[in-house]
Parts: C-alpha cells; sequence; structure tokens
C-alpha cells in the first residue's frame, strides 16, 4: 500500500491505515481463510489478529495461499497480533509470541500489542474462574510485561511493539521505564465513543492510535437495547451523508476516522463487505460533515470487559 496512506510508527516502519479485523468468534476456519484472502486481493496490506481470537492458524493458511499464488511477499503485509491476559508474566512473553507467530506460519510480527493491562491466572483456560464462576486474576504488573516485549524486540521476533485498551496513566508508566517505546494504542472508537482525550494524549507522545470496533459494532444488538440512539450505521446523519457521496454508511464512518489520524480494522467474513470498507480512499468529509458526525458521541463503550471491572488495572476507571 502506498505510504500516503500508512502511518508512520516510532520505529520508522510505516503501518497502512486500514486493517482487516479477523475477530470471527461465529464463524468457521473457512469463512476465515476467504475473507483474508478476499481482503487481501482487495487491497489490504495490514492483518489486524489476536490469539484470545482463536483462528491464527486460519489466518495463516489464507496467508501461505497467497504467497503461493503470488498475490503477496511477506513483506508486502503489517500483521499485528496480541498478547492475552494469561501470559503477562515475563517468563510466559516469548513463547507466546513464538506460537502466535507458528500458528500464522510467520517468522516475525510487524506489531504485537498487550492486548488488556490486566493479567489473569496462568497456565489454564482463556478465561480462568474458580468454582463459583468468578475469573481469576494475576497480580503481574504489566510495566514488567513490557520489558519482556523489548526483549522480543531485540530477537527479532516483532518489529513494533504497543497496548491495546489502556488508559492515559497507564501509558505514562510504561513511557516511563521503557527502552523501547509503544508504538501503537489499540482502543474502541466508534461515532457514539470519540475517545479524543486519549486520542490527543497518544498522539502527544507519539503513540498511533487504531480503532477497533469503528463501525459500531453492528452485529451486538445487546450493547444497544438500554440506550436511546441508533447503531452507527443507522443514524440519520450517516444516512444523509452517505446519500449525498455515493457511499454507504460504513464508508463515511470509515473515511471519518481517517480524517482524525486514526487506523481502523473493521471485520468481516461477508466479501462485499470486506471489499466495501477498503474503498474509503477516492473521497473526503469536509469540515461541516466531520463536525456532524462528531456531534453524534455519546461517551457509549461497547466493550467493558465486566469479567474484570475488580481488577487493579482495570482501564475504564477513569476518564481516559
Amino acid at each position: 500500500m502506498a505510504e500516503k496512506f500508512c502511518i508512520k510508527l516510532q520505529s520508522g516502519n510505516v503501518m497502512p491505515v486500514i486493517g482487516l479485523g479477523t475477530y470471527a468468534p461465529k464463524q468457521g476456519e473457512d469463512e476465515v481463510i476467504s475473507a483474508v484472502k478476499v481482503g487481501v486481493r482487495a487491497g489490504y496490506r495490514h492483518l489486524d489478529c489476536a490469539a484470545i481470537y482463536r483462528n491464527e492458524r486460519a489466518v495463516g493458511h489464507a496467508i501461505k495461499e497467497l504467497i503461493i499464488e503470488d498475490t503477496i511477499k511477506r513483506e508486502d503485509l503489517f500483521v499485528t497480533s496480541k498478547l492475552w491476559n494469561t501470559c503477562h508474566r515475563p517468563d510466559l512473553v516469548r513463547s507466546s509470541l513464538k506460537k502466535s507467530l507458528y500458528d500464522l506460519g510467520l517468522t516475525y510480527l510487524d506489531l504485537y500489542l498487550i492486548h488488556w493491562p490486566m493479567g489473569l491466572q496462568e497456565g489454564g483456560e482463556f478465561l480462568p474462574k474458580d468454582e463459583d464462576g468468578t475469573v481469576l486474576f494475576s497480580d503481574v504488573d504489566f510495566v514488567e510485561t513490557w520489558k519482556a516485549l523489548e526483549d522480543c524486540v531485540d530477537e527479532g521476533l516483532v518489529r513494533d511493539i504497543g497496548l491495546s485498551n489502556f488508559n492515559s496513566q497507564q501509558i505514562s508508566q510504561i513511557l516511563d521505564i521503557a527502552r523501547i517505546r509503544p508504538s501503537n494504542n489499540q482502543i474502541e472508537i466508534h461515532l457514539h465513543l470519540a475517545n479524543s482525550k486519549l486520542i490527543q494524549f497518544c498522539q502527544e507522545n507519539s503513540i498511533s492510535v487504531t480503532a477497533y470496533s469503528p463501525l459500531g459494532s453492528p452485529g451486538n444488538k445487546a450493547a444497544y437495547q438500554s440506550v436511546p440512539f441508533s447503531q452507527s450505521l443507522q443514524e440519520a446523519v450517516v444516512l444523509d451523508i452517505a446519500q449525498k457521496k455515493g457511499k454507504t454508511p460504513a464508508q463515511v464512518i470509515l473515511r471519518f476516522l481517517l480524517q482524525k489520524n486514526v487506523c481502523v480494522i473493521p471485520k468481516s467474513v461477508t466479501p462485499a463487505r470486506v471489499i466495501e470498507n477498503f474503498q474509503i480512499f477516492d473521497f473526503e468529509l469536509d469540515s461541516d460533515e466531520v463536525k456532524q458526525l462528531e456531534n453524534l458521541n455519546k461517551n457509549h463503550r461497547l466493550n467493558l470487559e465486566t469479567h474484570s471491572m475488580k481488577h487493579k488495572y482495570y482501564p475504564f476507571n477513569i476518564e481516559y
């Protein structure tokens, strides 16, 4: 992807501003493989993965097929993965990264993120619980986890490292000790959660920002049952702008976020939508349209990770 469609990271590496989100909990491996292949053929060069998605082998299968058929070379791709919460202990970080590399069929990652600041009990399930169903925490300090990630950069296993779902205070704790500074913070951003102060904080500290759930998780109907407003894709303002631009509501929202210098990682396994979401570079929103969309912010968070609200490192107890 041309550099004008990329954000430069502190390392000097570049990250494409739009990536294909691969979180697909209800889909089988074949659908994930198909979505990745459709996406790369449509122009995506950034794939957003994570151990907790439990489908990195399918993503790796697709990458291998695309390389064999000479659609891409490995160096054309920017691949992100994330360290899960049960692997925060420093001695588990490298093996967790190596497991993702093995599943993806790669020798290095472009970006590796600490998925959440909260550590969970090591050595068992992805979401370890006691007999009463209470999630079991680990007291590992994410600062120590970060130091182990830095060692992985030294070893050449990953080119850039970063964070996900970290608040400003937690990021500051990392910056205070970092030998290698975080290149990215992946956070929830959409029309109803602007997250403007955290975006500004990150950008002022030369940390790029990636928006997950950029379309407001349209499949998450439960998140909207108790609120007095429509889903992002159904907002009247969005529909009006989309009609004027000859674009879809999703394209309007993704373009809006790009114009805030934020990367986006929309997820879909529907081929037409995968292709549609990438077609956002041939139009712009004017300042009035941007303002109208900004006014839709409700500070409504969809991803609360409620099972870990009592964790000492739960990130959403402060404004940003």
